[in-house]
């Protein structure tokens, strides 16, 4: 695959060096984006918005139907739009392109407008059609929505979101007129924790949260650097080099998407995800199921059709710390929790298998 000199460059996935869970908490959520999406938490500079960036770009193109403004899947009606539906309907053969998976931004001072989507009243009532500006959930619709600083984020976009991310669809209304189209996103926030903390019902919508620092390491650290510079020295030379890599990410996470419905999780490491839900007290039942959709989708992408609790103990902590109730007293690290409560229910990690 040649680089596309018309295109802006954007750093390869395969060249991010260290952030191991927010490489892989990222990677589970493009191959199964039912686990929920990912909010990346951590320091400045440590390559949230990078890593973002280039996951979009390393996804493998997506089927649309032509000229279609909210990316509507050819054969799934469930994310199609009114109109696509209608014409399948009418028997119309549809004509099918490929594209990149979308990744839309939204921005912190965006208007419900502008998110949603506005429908021109004028030309309703005197031509009898329903004229729909599309919204940034539309965009979004089968796609990446980003949310850079999103614990700073207005709470009437936060009432937004958890609609839409709850049930799949974004509803238009106005002076009687409705217009409803799919927008099924993976949601993926980043944030740095010193500037605020998120909405309990928002952050209960992520379906996996990474915390990540700044790289102590010497070696790890002047390596991210120079990876950096000679990137910006000579971005397509970069890209050049890392495209066997990038090529072998794409036809893994294929390989993953089709291998995942059959992979299997026995009864028994179930159970044990439930007994650790329950003896942390996590709230609902979301996180039992993100941390079997997790531990599936890692067994796929590594090639295997039978999840191991060693599957479960490395993605456990990312599915689970954000949903655990806050002490303002306790200062340890809620992933550490998380990992204590797995050692309890699953035993010692080194007898894992």
């Amino acid at each position: 695959m040649s680089v596309n000199i018309k295109q802006r460059p954007v750093f390869p996935f395969a060249a991010i060096a260290g952030q191991e869970d927010m490489r892989l908490a990222l990677l589970l959520n493009a191959i199964d984006p039912k686990i929920g999406g990912v909010m990346v938490m951590g320091d400045r500079g440590t390559g949230k918005t990078t890593a973002i960036r280039a996951l979009a770009d390393l996804l493998p193109e997506i089927k649309t139907v032509e000229n279609d403004p909210f990316n509507s899947d050819p054969k799934d009606a469930d994310l199609q739009s009114e109109e696509v539906r209608q014409r399948r309907q009418r028997g119309e053969t549809l004509v099918v392109v490929k594209k990149r998976v979308p990744l839309v931004d939204l921005p912190l001072g965006a208007t419900e407008d502008r998110v949603c989507g506005t429908i021109d009243i004028e030309r309703a009532l005197s031509e009898g059609i329903k004229a729909f500006e599309t919204g940034l959930l539309a965009q979004a619709n089968r796609g990446i929505l980003y949310i850079d600083e999103v614990n700073l984020l207005d709470d009437h976009l936060v009432d937004v979101l958890l609609d839409a991310a709850a049930s799949g669809w974004n509803t238009v209304e106005r002076e009687g007129i409705s217009i409803r189209h799919p927008a099924r996103f993976t949601l993926v926030g980043s944030g740095n924790p010193e500037e605020g903390e998120l909405r309990p019902q928002l952050l209960d919508r992520f379906g996996m949260h990474v915390a990540i620092h700044t790289e102590k390491n010497p070696a790890l650290r002047l390596e991210i650097v120079e990876r950096r510079t000679a990137f910006d020295e000579n971005p397509y030379k970069f890209l050049r080099a890392y495209q066997p890599q990038q090529r072998e990410l794409r036809k893994q996470i294929v390989q993953a998407q089709k291998k995942l419905k059959s992979v299997t999780i026995p009864h028994l490491l179930r159970l044990k995800i439930s007994q650790v839900c329950a003896n942390l007290n996590v709230d609902g039942l979301r996180g039992d199921i993100v941390t079997t959709r997790a531990s599936k989708t890692l067994a796929a992408l590594e090639g295997r059709l039978e999840v191991t609790a060693a599957d479960i103990q490395r993605v456990i902590p990312m599915c689970l710390r954000h949903r655990l109730r806050k002490d303002p007293l306790d200062s340890n690290d809620s992933g550490d929790k998380v990992l204590k409560a797995f050692v309890q229910a699953f035993g010692q990690p080194n007898n894992l298998k």
